[in-house]
């Protein structure tokens, strides 16, 4: 029966989605270019030296080097181990769906169980710096305080989801758990030694050449991407097409009296809805709201640590090649946005009230001496984005022409 009514359900989604498409034609279109746009000008070119680099890692064994020396740290906090750290490290220096993505590697490489990795992914999908501080904050807000206290409520309630998520299938899983590696292979008494020599001998298990090794990085990578671009034109689509039929204040009215429980403008029902499905369009609209700063960021707080339907659908396809379960990761973003929410409430004071004075040029992220400021770095990208986005597609489909005679003459 729950089989029919979810058939029933896809059909009657996919039937809604083409008479929406025929019905609103234009706007459908302007929507699927947004979104284009979006992908070429600033999520291929920020992300793709992430994942190239994610993939080299993983072959040059450097997973396995820090998979020993901080397995004394994830263990005990996340009950992970130690090579979750390579996940979490960039999940949060590019953002979502990289520790998706790594989740699976690390998985397919049988350096996680199932349950393992189902507890790596609920807490290694988070916003960059990048799209905290650029783009929300500056770019939207024109305010580099909400910056601080965006990204210390988002990452501290990242990290107590993976401390609540530690206990996930702790009763089920009581062995399903990866051996330590700490051991080495029986010489070296420092952890430094044993993991250098577990790098040296995971490269040497992997017979490919460096130029192989480095095509696969890139193509993989590169799929991933446009398969992440594919979903970001949907839900633009899609978020669009609510509002023009009206569902999304329908949907609105319905969370209006949650906000004003919690004490919040219950104006802010209709951008929380929309950054539930797509959080850059959510953003924008909650940072063009009149009300207090205090309701704004606990809302936007929300909707970045739940990640928003489009990301989330991005991080079920690529968990859909492995045994990762998405429920688990569904129901850490639900945390992870109310820890996020919360933690705004009680840091708002010290790190947004009394910061009276702040330039956003001493931010971290970006080195005042190279000669671009914090601000200046997204319209950069949306100049050269969809370059670099054209050039390595075309390099993509060199290398993949190059590859297909080797594989058919096997």
């Amino acid at each position: 029966m729950k089989q029919k009514i979810l058939t029933l359900f896809m059909a009657g989604t996919a039937t809604f989605l083409a008479c929406s498409l025929i019905a609103f034609p234009g706007q459908a279109f302007e929507a699927s270019i947004r979104g284009l746009n979006m992908w070429s000008e600033i999520v291929f070119p920020s992300l793709l030296p992430f994942f190239i680099t994610a993939e080299l890692l993983i072959a040059f064994g450097v997973v396995k080097f820090l998979g020993i020396l901080f397995e004394p740290i994830m263990r005990p906090l996340f009950n992970v181990p130690g090579a979750g750290s390579f996940g979490w490290i960039m999940g949060m220096a590019s953002g979502y769906p990289t520790g998706a993505k790594i989740a699976v590697r690390l998985r397919e490489e049988n350096q996680l169980t199932r349950l393992e990795a189902e507890r790596l992914v609920s807490f290694t999908n988070a916003s960059s710096p990048l799209f905290i501080f650029g783009a929300v904050s500056i770019g939207f807000f024109h305010d580099a305080k909400l910056g601080i206290l965006l990204a210390a409520s988002h990452y501290t309630g990242n990290a107590l989801v993976g401390i609540c998520m530690r206990f996930h299938g702790s009763r089920k899983g009581k062995n399903d758990k990866t051996p330590p590696l700490m051991h080495g292979n029986g010489t070296g008494r420092f952890p430094v030694v044993q993991a250098l020599r577990a790098m040296h001998r995971t490269r040497l298990r992997d017979k490919k050449p460096l130029g192989e090794i480095a095509s696969t990085a890139v193509i993989n990578s590169i799929k991933t991407l446009v398969m992440v671009g594919g979903f970001i034109i949907l839900f633009s689509v899609l978020t669009k097409l609510l509002f023009l039929i009206g569902a999304s204040p329908l949907a609105a009215e319905a969370i209006e009296w949650l906000l004003a429980a919690l004490g919040l403008p219950p104006g802010l029902a209709q951008p929380l809805f929309t950054g539930m499905f797509e959080i850059t369009l959510g953003a924008q609209m909650i940072s063009q709201f009149p009300a207090q700063m205090f309701g704004k960021a606990m809302v936007i707080s929300f909707i970045l640590g739940f990640n928003g339907f489009s990301i989330q659908s991005q991080v079920a396809s690529i968990l859909a090649k492995s045994d990762i379960r998405f429920s688990p990761y569904f129901f850490a973003r639900l945390l992870h946005g109310t820890f996020a929410a919360m933690l705004t409430a009680v840091l708002y004071k010290p790190l947004y009230v009394d910061r009276q004075v702040f330039d956003y040029q001493d931010l971290p992220v970006i080195h005042h001496e190279s000669g671009f400021s914090l601000s200046e770095l997204l319209p950069y990208l949306k100049t050269a984005g969809p370059l670099l986005t054209i050039s390595f597609l075309g390099f993509a489909v060199i290398l993949l022409l190059l590859r297909r005679p080797a594989g058919e003459s096997k």
